[in-house]
């Protein structure tokens, strides 16, 4: 089980099916879902600069197309920070179309684990719980 897992989507009902399915696993302890990217950054860079008292998450499932800030911009703000992240954090695109440009892009990006489809299957959640 892990700690602390963070959802970041500008779709409340994406976010409750996320959330939901991931504790219906029982996959974490903690969620924090984030409507927008720029909060989330916000979190966790206080947890990385230690004005958090909370851990980095373990987990974050990331959202691509959101408005003010996408989920590539978002993975851009965190370039400066990502050894810092790597070994902590993993991130996961959660996205309702794999588009092979995306992936493509995906691939220049170290913090990023995978590209996983909404919904959120039990079979996925099962397979990522083995590696926690």
């Amino acid at each position: 089980m892990y700690n602390r897992v963070f959802i970041v989507d500008d779709d409340e009902v994406s976010i409750f099916l996320t959330e939901t399915t991931l504790a219906m696993e029982e996959f974490a302890r903690d969620y924090l879902s984030f409507m927008n990217t720029r909060d989330a950054i916000d979190a966790l860079l206080a947890s990385l600069n230690g004005t958090s008292p909370n851990p980095l998450p373990e987990i974050i499932f990331l959202d691509l197309n959101m408005p003010l800030m996408s989920g590539w911009e978002f993975l851009d703000a965190l370039a400066p920070y990502e050894q810092q992240i790597i070994g902590s954090t993993r991130i996961f695109i959660l996205t309702s179309s794999i588009d092979t440009q995306e992936a493509k892009q995906a691939e220049k990006y170290e913090l990023i684990t995978d590209f996983l489809e909404k919904p959120l299957s039990d079979i996925t959640i099962q397979a990522l719980k083995k590696h926690a």
